[in-house]
């Protein structure tokens, strides 16, 4: 099966094409609602993306009236969006949908003020505006991205337009999701903007961003309940076009299938994943890969031994509180869990049909899925949620029977 375009690569990519001196083109961009939450908002601030085409084409454009933010569900959008409207001359106010208010942004707009930017009012949630100046002073500034490796990348985006730079240095636990900060670093790079970085401290030198032309990857993430499929069923699953060399961190589910019994290879055809004759147990450090979490957490209720998933306190932040939701989905449908602070412990239990709610949260419907493809009866409360990153997911999933 084929995967559609990366959301992660995507909005980097739209945000770079909105900051550039020259118009860009986005080619196999992903087409979500994520996606197209990021194209309104560019536009609405003044350049223009064209969504009409399967290359989506971005045109800076001055930034210089009000606006209004719809980041729905998009933490991309909540937080890559607010660096850029500082450049504007305008007030652009930013909600969301009801649980996106719910989601931390406070660190990263605390950090913005200290740089020069005006919040108003100073916040830690949605709603909130940010009054434009026209230029933003940049500079030194510490940040806590503890919860949210997105508060480094939103500022690292837009730094080489702030008058001195940016340079940024992480105050706090350690930082989740370290793979999406050096997708951000590796995109800047690829523009020609310098860059210099160390495990918690990152610089962006002042300059123009050179537009360029890109190719998104595949959504590797997105690849994790179809890959799930043959180790659930005991067969194969091929995915075309998986990268050889990639910043994405769904990479990283070629080696958690191994370990949990499946045969992976990678050749000129693609990822193939052959499922062995049991599911195997695991204990994963996550840190790195919070998104993968619920559906490696579905696998682990349908194992043959214990797992332990730990690292994860952070995605307690994110759509939902995913630790406390996969504990009571499992748990509801006859799974043994035990939820600690940073994670899960799943034991081998008696599992039944039942209802898997979703909590508007597309990895919670990837969980569920991969359960009701071993267990009769498991109906999934919100299929359409997938539509967040992959719009044709039901159908697509649908259609591998």
């Amino acid at each position: 099966m084929s995967l559609p375009g990366s959301k992660s690569l995507t909005n980097r990519a739209l945000v770079l094409g909105a900051l550039a001196d020259t118009p860009s083109v986005v080619r196999r961009a992903l087409r979500s609602r994520d996606t197209l939450l990021m194209a309104r908002a560019l536009t609405s601030l003044g350049s223009h993306v064209n969504t009409a085409d399967a290359d989506w084409t971005v045109t800076p454009g001055p930034m210089a009236h009000d606006a209004e933010i719809d980041c729905g569900l998009a933490g991309t959008v909540m937080r890559f969006v607010p660096p850029i409207a500082a450049l504007s001359t305008g007030r652009i106010d930013f909600d969301g949908d009801p649980h996106m208010r719910e989601r931390p942004v406070g660190p990263m707009l605390a950090a913005l003020a200290a740089l020069g930017v005006r919040v108003d009012p100073p916040a830690a949630r949605l709603p909130f505006t940010v009054v434009g100046s026209g230029s933003v002073p940049g500079g030194s500034v510490q940040i806590d991205a503890s919860s949210s490796s997105q508060f480094v990348s939103a500022i690292l985006l837009t730094g080489a337009r702030f008058d001195r730079g940016v340079e940024v240095t992480h105050h706090g636990p350690t930082v989740p999701s370290a793979p999406h900060i050096a997708m951000t670093l590796a995109m800047l790079r690829e523009r020609g903007v310098s860059v210099d970085a160390t495990s918690d401290r990152w610089c962006v030198a002042p300059g123009p961003v050179p537009a360029i032309d890109s190719v998104i990857e595949p959504d590797l993430s997105n690849a994790a309940p179809f890959l799930a499929l043959a180790l659930v069923s005991g067969g194969s699953v091929l995915v075309p076009d998986w990268p050889g060399d990639t910043t994405q961190p769904g990479d990283a589910l070629r080696d958690i299938l191994a370990a949990m019994g499946a045969e992976v290879s990678v050749d000129d055809a693609g990822l193939l994943v052959r499922g062995g004759p049991t599911i195997q147990g695991v204990d994963l450090d996550l840190h790195d890969l919070g998104e993968l979490t619920p559906a490696i957490a579905a696998l682990c209720a349908l194992a043959a031994s214990p797992s332990r998933l730990r690292g994860i306190a952070h995605i307690r932040g994110h759509e939902t509180d995913r630790i406390a939701a996969l504990a009571a989905e499992l748990a509801a449908l006859g799974a043994r869990v035990e939820e600690h602070p940073d994670g899960l412990t799943i034991r081998p239990g008696r599992l039944h049909g039942g209802l898997w709610r979703t909590y508007a949260d597309h990895r919670m419907a990837h969980a569920g899925v991969i359960l009701g493809a071993a267990v009769d009866g498991v109906l999934i409360e919100d299929i359409a949620t997938t539509g967040k990153t992959f719009p044709d997911f039901a159908a697509t999933w649908a259609g591998l029977w």
